[in-house]
């Protein structure tokens, strides 16, 4: 059959309509990967040649998966497209284009999340600044949403004046981007930074648009500013663009996605042709039904309605425990009937929450039961320290100006240099203005005894080794000379620890990533096997298995499908989670992300609640979440328990809908919110406002226009909260 013959009336138009710029909103389940390699596929077959495309991703996985079904529909042409995510095209952009970018070079090295902490707290060190207040993970988000938004050091600086704290958090950026720059470094933020930095210059704009004449975008909610701007500098005047997403799936403003992006579209591109693929292959209409429901109460929204020619299916399951413990009591049953009775695999089910902190409970039942399962945003092989260790001694021999990965490596294994010594190498380092491994190469300036100069001696020999080796020899057998030079598997194994066979086991398996690596690509280098392992992520990493449970937070299940989904914790301060409550932005986000936890599910669904949790080491009230109440009573059957049990079970939910924090009152039934007659629109940043919740506060930016316009609004105590103008009560104070 022709693949065509395969796509429904609106997936046919989006795969046809290949010239100008093109927006597919695209319900969850709609088909859309579907719809875009089947664009692919027939672009090609138009005489389009495969480098003129470029794809883009959010995921490797997702990539992968795209790669391959274009292959299935096209052979090897696929091979020659550029199909990879926002992440790991700029590192590829600028693996050619950085040398435009002073003072980096083409031997950059990747740093991830844990090499930028151990940074800034170098930095906060050198401030003499105490850790708890400036505490690094909030750093790395001011310098994460400030690259995203475009701001270098110099920008942020003017936008954060005023303030003791934000100009100390300016301070550190400046010495953190000073010090990336030494180190020849990109943190995750950088390869979108300065990807759109370089971008913006003309002719290297130029260069790339003649290189790429049709760019496609998946997932376009989720772009930030960064990735914005990215695909619109390639699409250029052509506007070759073709992007592909839904705004109800938008549900990562938290780390700079900005939904704007797809609501404007057509502002952006003003000719563009915007198609709808509602048709939804995954679930039963009881559950689109549910779905349509929740998320129909959000504003501002573009109209769209899942149906699906599947059958009706069955009813919402609804379980009230009492406490946690009762619900994963009751959740583990259930998974164990569902398997046992309706032969449903595990591997078919998975168990959704709103924070990681719910899983404890959950797993110790799975445990006691003796139910296999795996995690999505556990430690991460590349965490375990034996990976980063290794993965540290390959950075250095690719970058000698990385300072982070020599220093987590100089006295691994223990070589007997210790922090002194380090210590003394960084100082003297910093005032010849060099690197520290130029300053270990000068050991016997710095001032040390001659025991330590020989051992610094020989480390910098073994590197050297190393180095030359690097040149002549794989990946794979640079990670094994490294793990036989250093001494570091021996050790292991004549060490006490109980989990060092583990750990050994590990590096076997690093081993296995090197060869995969070499099967895949012959001719690669130790460049990009860093940074293949550099850009991999939770959802990468997932381990689908048919006899495991998958458990995961509802923002890493975002993408995937289960027949048997678990919705836990739909108690109100649970999901919706406790800061959202008083932001109508941030509400409305987490009612996208309830649309997206019920989608996930194919032919059943169950939702739990909990009338009392232990929260922060007390025991509190907790009342239904006002998701679950839009959900219509005919689309839910509410599962019975011991007859003993129901009048207690009754007695505990109504106290806690009469004494949760987080309770809804009756006039919360309403419609949600309502434009205020007194809103106006002439907010500037600077003004002062005065709210009915939190008092004065300040202006600190805006954003839209109109009903559209929204406020970012510094707090007492540097607290930041966004508020859309039309329905927040706030006043301004002249």
């Amino acid at each position: 059959m022709n693949y065509l013959d395969t796509l429904n009336k609106e997936q046919l138009e989006a795969v046809k309509q290949i010239e100008g710029p093109v927006l597919i909103m695209a319900g969850a389940g709609a088909g859309k990967t579907k719809a875009l390699t089947c664009r692919i596929a027939y672009m090609l077959e138009q005489g389009i040649q495969p480098q003129e495309i470029l794809a883009i991703t959010f995921t490797n996985k997702a990539a992968g998966e795209m790669r391959e079904r274009v292959r299935n529909l096209v052979g090897p042409m696929a091979e020659h497209i550029w199909m990879y995510t926002f992440h790991s095209f700029g590192a590829r952009f600028l693996r050619r284009e950085i040398d435009n970018y002073a003072p980096y070079t083409k031997k950059f090295t990747i740093y991830d999340s844990d090499d930028t902490k151990q940074l800034i707290k170098r930095i906060l060190k050198e401030l003499n600044l105490d850790d708890k207040q400036y505490q690094p993970q909030t750093i790395q988000s001011y310098i994460s949403n400030a690259k995203n938004a475009l701001e270098g050091p110099e920008q942020f600086r003017e936008r954060m004046a005023g303030n003791f704290f934000n100009e100390r958090v300016s301070h550190i950026y400046d010495l953190y981007d000073a010090y990336m720059k030494k180190n020849n470094a990109l943190d995750f933020d950088d390869l979108l930074f300065v990807t759109a930095k370089l971008l913006g210059r003309e002719e290297i704009r130029k260069r790339w648009q003649d290189r790429f004449h049709y760019i496609l975008i998946d997932e376009y909610q989720d772009t930030n500013h960064a990735q914005y701007l990215m695909a619109k500098y390639i699409a250029g005047k052509a506007e070759n663009i073709c992007a592909v997403g839904d705004a109800d799936q938008s549900i990562y403003s938290w780390r700079g996605a900005d939904l704007r992006n797809i609501m404007d579209f057509r502002k952006d591109y003003k000719n563009a042709k915007i198609i709808k693929l509602e048709q939804n292959y995954r679930s039963t209409q009881t559950i689109l039904n549910a779905a349509n429901a929740v998320i129909k109460n959000n504003l501002d929204r573009p109209s769209k309605r899942l149906w699906t020619e599947n059958n009706t299916g069955i009813h919402l399951q609804q379980y009230d425990a009492a406490n946690e413990h009762e619900e994963a009591g009751f959740v583990v049953t259930a998974i164990k009937k569902e398997h046992e009775e309706n032969h449903i695999p595990y591997g078919q089910m998975a168990i959704l929450y709103r924070m990681n902190a719910q899983s404890r409970v959950l797993e110790e039942g799975m445990v006691k039961r003796g139910i296999g399962y795996t995690m999505a945003g556990g430690t991460r092989f590349y965490d375990r320290a034996e990976i980063r260790d290794i993965l540290a001694y390959l950075k250095v021999i690719e970058n000698v100006k990385d300072d982070i990965s020599l220093m987590r490596i100089i006295n691994v294994p223990k070589r007997g240099i210790g922090l002194t010594t380090v210590q003394k190498l960084n100082d003297f380092a910093k005032s010849q203005g060099m690197s520290l491994f130029e300053a270990v190469m000068s050991s016997e300036n710095v001032g040390l005894s001659k025991a330590t100069v020989l051992k610094l001696q020989k480390f910098s020999a073994l590197l050297f080794d190393l180095m030359n080796a690097s040149m002549e020899i794989d990946v794979f057998s640079l990670i094994e000379k490294i793990l036989k030079d250093t001494n570091y598997v021996n050790i292991l194994r004549e060490s006490k620890d109980p989990l060092a066979q583990n750990r050994e086991e590990n590096l076997g398996e690093l081993l296995n990533v090197a060869k995969d690596f070499q099967n895949e690509m012959p001719d690669g280098k130790l460049p990009e096997f860093l940074e293949k392992v550099a850009l991999v992520n939770d959802v990468d990493m997932l381990e689908e298995e048919s006899d495991r449970v998958t458990m995961m937070t509802i923002h890493s299940a975002k993408g995937l499908e289960f027949p048997v989904v678990f919705l836990v914790g739909m108690d109100e301060g649970i999901f919706p989670g406790v800061r959202s409550l008083m932001d109508e932005t941030l509400l409305e986000e987490e009612r996208r992300l309830c649309y997206v936890a019920i989608t996930r599910a194919g032919t059943k669904l169950y939702i739990s609640t909990a009338g009392m949790r232990t929260m922060y080491g007390q025991i509190k009230p907790y009342a239904h979440s006002r998701f679950l109440k839009e959900i219509p009573e005919d689309l839910i059957d509410k599962l019975k328990v011991n007859t003993e049990e129901v009048s207690e079970r009754n007695t505990r939910r109504q106290y806690a809908n009469q004494h949760s924090k987080w309770g809804i009152s009756q006039a919360a039934k309403k419609p949600m919110f309502t434009v205020s007659k007194k809103a106006r629109y002439d907010w500037k940043v600077g003004d002062k406002v005065r709210h009915t919740l939190w008092g004065t506060a300040k202006v600190i930016e805006v954003s839209g226009k109109d009903k559209g316009m929204m406020l970012k609004l510094l707090l007492p105590g540097d607290k930041i909260r966004q508020v859309m103008v039309a329905y927040a009560p706030i006043e301004k104070e002249e």
